[in-house]
């Protein structure tokens, strides 16, 4: 929860004794930060996303921003080809262990 703090992601409120206050709405956009992390979105996005994202009272709005979906999209898209490259590099290297065996290395 610090780590959020300390990104802009989140403030906790505080008590008397300078302790952080985790209501409820924060626990709800901690999950949602979290959702939106393991889905590989950079901390950036997420900030600049968070407030249209966590407005709702559910926790999430149906408009999203166009902007931060064209990110979601580029991001995406980055993704993709970072996989691509993966599988390829992937596929040659079972290529190359494919043939090592035949050749008894």
């Amino acid at each position: 929860m610090r780590h959020y703090e300390d990104e802009g992601l989140i403030v906790p409120g505080r008590f008397s004794n300078g302790f952080r206050d985790y209501c409820q709405s924060t626990i709800d956009r901690v999950l949602v930060i979290r959702s939106l992390l393991e889905s590989g979105l950079p901390v950036r996005l997420i900030r600049e996303a968070l407030p249209s994202l966590t407005d709702g009272s559910d926790g999430c709005t149906d408009v999203v921003d166009a902007e931060f979906l064209h990110e979601v999209q580029s991001h995406r898209d980055r993704l993709a080809a970072r996989i691509a490259i993966l599988s390829d590099q992937q596929a040659a290297l079972d290529a190359y262990l494919r043939e090592a065996r035949r050749a008894g290395l």
